[in-house]
C-alpha cells in the first residue's frame, strides 16, 4: 500500500462552538452531482480536470482519463465515511469543519504515472495544501457490493477505502482531536501506534526479525519516505479499515502480514485492544460499517459547518 500525496504544502453546529477563531460559516448537503470544474478552481483545469464533485464541502476534482463511475463511487465513499449512518447529517460536524476549513480536496487522474505528471505546485500556489491522490486505476466499485467483498485474490482492494480515509483522520480526526489523535509522539494514537511497532522510532528500524521491527510489532511498514505522522496516518487506516471488515477475505493476511498483521476485527480486538477501543469509542462517532460506494441519504437535509480560522501548520 502507497501512502499517496498527502500535501501539507460529535455533531456540532455552529451555535454551539463560541470562538474568536470561527470566521463563518458554509451550508453543506449530502448530494452528490457530477459537474465542471467551477470557476473558482480554475487552477485544477491547469492540471487536466475536467470533472468536480463536492461532498459535504470536501471537493474531488477527476481527470478526464477517470471514468465518472469511479468519480460517483469516491464521492459515496467520503459520504459514506462522513454520514456512516446515512441520515444526510455529517456524523462529526468538529471533524468535519476541519476538514473543510482547510479546503481538503482529493484529486483522482486516471493513473499512478498521469499523477506523476501533473504540475501540482501550481495547486499549492493557489492555496490549496490539503490534498491527497487517488488513482482511477485503483478505485475498484466492484471490490464491495451488497456487504460482500469480491476479490480474485488477497491483493484486490478499493484504493478508495485507503486514500479517502488518509484526509478524515490527517487533518480532521488529528485537528479536531490533538491530544488523541494528533500525529505526533505522545497522543493517544501514537501511543498505540508505537506499541504495535514494538518502540518509539522517528524512522523505519532496522536489525529486527520483522522487516527491521521487534518480534514484538504487529504492525511494521517500511516505506522511508513515511515520517512519523505519515505511519501514523497509515495505522489509523489499517486499524480502522481491519475493524469495518474490508481486510478480512482469504488470501488477504498472508498479503498484508509483511505490514500488518491484524486483519480482521477479532484480531485487531484481541491483538490491539487499545486502538480498538480507541476507534470504537462512540464519543468520536467513526464510521460502524464499511463503505460500499452505494451512498442513499434518507434526507437531504442543510448542515452549518462553522469555518476556523487556520493557523500555518507547515
Amino acid at each position: 500500500m502507497t501512502a499517496g500525496i498527502m500535501l501539507v504544502l460529535m455533531g456540532l453546529t455552529s451555535s454551539q462552538i463560541v470562538s474568536d477563531n470561527v470566521m463563518e460559516s458554509v451550508e453543506v448537503t449530502p448530494k452528490i452531482e457530477i459537474v465542471g470544474i467551477p470557476s473558482e478552481f480554475s487552477v485544477f483545469r491547469q492540471v487536466d480536470c475536467d470533472k468536480y464533485v463536492k461532498v459535504f464541502g470536501i471537493h474531488i476534482f477527476a481527470s478526464q482519463t477517470t471514468p465518472e463511475d469511479k468519480l460517483t463511487h469516491a464521492a459515496s465513499v467520503l459520504a459514506q465515511y462522513l454520514d456512516n449512518d446515512e441520515n444526510g447529517v455529517p456524523d462529526n460536524t468538529l471533524v468535519l469543519s476541519q476538514l473543510v476549513s482547510r479546503n481538503v480536496f482529493i484529486i483522482m487522474p486516471g493513473t499512478e504515472a498521469e499523477m506523476e505528471q501533473l504540475e501540482m505546485d501550481l495547486i499549492a500556489e493557489a492555496g490549496y495544501r490539503y490534498g491527497q491522490d487517488l488513482y482511477g486505476e485503483e478505485t475498484k466499485p466492484d471490490f464491495l457490493v451488497d456487504g460482500k467483498i469480491n476479490a480474485p485474490d488477497g491483493h484486490y482492494y478499493d484504493g478508495a477505502l485507503e486514500e479517502i480515509l488518509h484526509p478524515i483522520t490527517q487533518h480532521g480526526y488529528a485537528n479536531a482531536y490533538p491530544e488523541v489523535f494528533g500525529e505526533e509522539q505522545g497522543t493517544v494514537l501514537a501511543k498505540c501506534m508505537d506499541a504495535a511497532r514494538g518502540g518509539y522510532f522517528e524512522q523505519v528500524p532496522k536489525g529486527g526479525p520483522k522487516s527491521g521491527y521487534p518480534a514484538e510489532a504487529w504492525y511494521h511498514y517500511t516505506d522511508e519516505t513515511c515520517d512519523y505522522g505519515c505511519m501514523v496516518t497509515e495505522y489509523i487506516y489499517w486499524a480502522l479499515t481491519s475493524i469495518l471488515g474490508t481486510q478480512d477475505f482469504p488470501g488477504r493476511h498472508e498479503a498484508l502480514k509483511v505490514e500488518w498483521e491484524l486483519n480482521t476485527r477479532e484480531r485487531v480486538k484481541t491483538g490491539d485492544a487499545a486502538v480498538y477501543e480507541l476507534l470504537t469509542d462512540p464519543q468520536y462517532k467513526f464510521p460502524t460499517k464499511a463503505p460500499d460506494g452505494n451512498y442513499k441519504p434518507s434526507a437531504f437535509p442543510v448542515t452549518v459547518v462553522p469555518i476556523i480560522a487556520i493557523e500555518d501548520e507547515n
